[in-house]
């Protein structure tokens, strides 16, 4: 007896089935968490797996549809409404002096020795010669010169993202 309060009950007292959704993919039985829309401005909607999810909107195009002018005016109009968030991303410890640079690409940065002002061109001319002493084509076996290289890689990709990310706010 619980007097119909349901928390006194012990656990495992119901006895009904838990409702599961599958994945609306055909031949999938994952749980289906994931809505999507079946069509634009629709209300019905399909519910897939996490792995049919992202298959599903790998090639979902927010521009689709819209003449040149009107996709450059809805993405201006996306860009400037977020620009409080870009403006806010060099309020980060440890930054550059004047701030146009992260804590991440400081460290980048002295991974391959150098100076915090370095344009994109000395990042790749300092990488490439760095990457060519330790590659594992001419040192193989060598794990200290492999693990250089896996370090001169990370600082290489954080740095040309951080300069992809400074073309597209442009």
């Amino acid at each position: 007896m619980d007097w119909g309060f349901p928390r006194w009950r012990a656990y495992g007292a119901s006895s009904e089935a838990a409702k599961v959704r599958l994945c609306d993919r055909h031949g999938c039985d994952e749980p289906g968490d994931c809505p999507a829309p079946k069509a634009p401005n629709s209300r019905e909607r399909w519910y897939f797996c996490q792995r049919h999810a992202a298959e599903y909107n790998s090639r979902w195009d927010y521009f689709a549809g819209l003449e040149k002018e009107e996709a450059e005016a809805r993405a201006n109009s996306e860009r400037s409404a977020n620009a409080g968030y870009a403006e806010s991303a060099h309020y980060g410890w440890a930054g550059s002096g004047d701030g146009s640079r992260s804590a991440d690409e400081m460290r980048a940065l002295d991974v391959l020795d150098l100076e915090p002002d370095a344009d994109f061109e000395a990042v790749k001319k300092a990488w490439r010669a760095k990457a060519k002493e330790v590659h594992p084509d001419i040192r193989p076996g060598d794990q200290e010169a492999a693990k250089a290289f896996q370090a001169y890689q990370l600082a290489y990709e954080v740095l040309r993202q951080a300069e992809e990310r400074r073309q597209w706010r442009g």
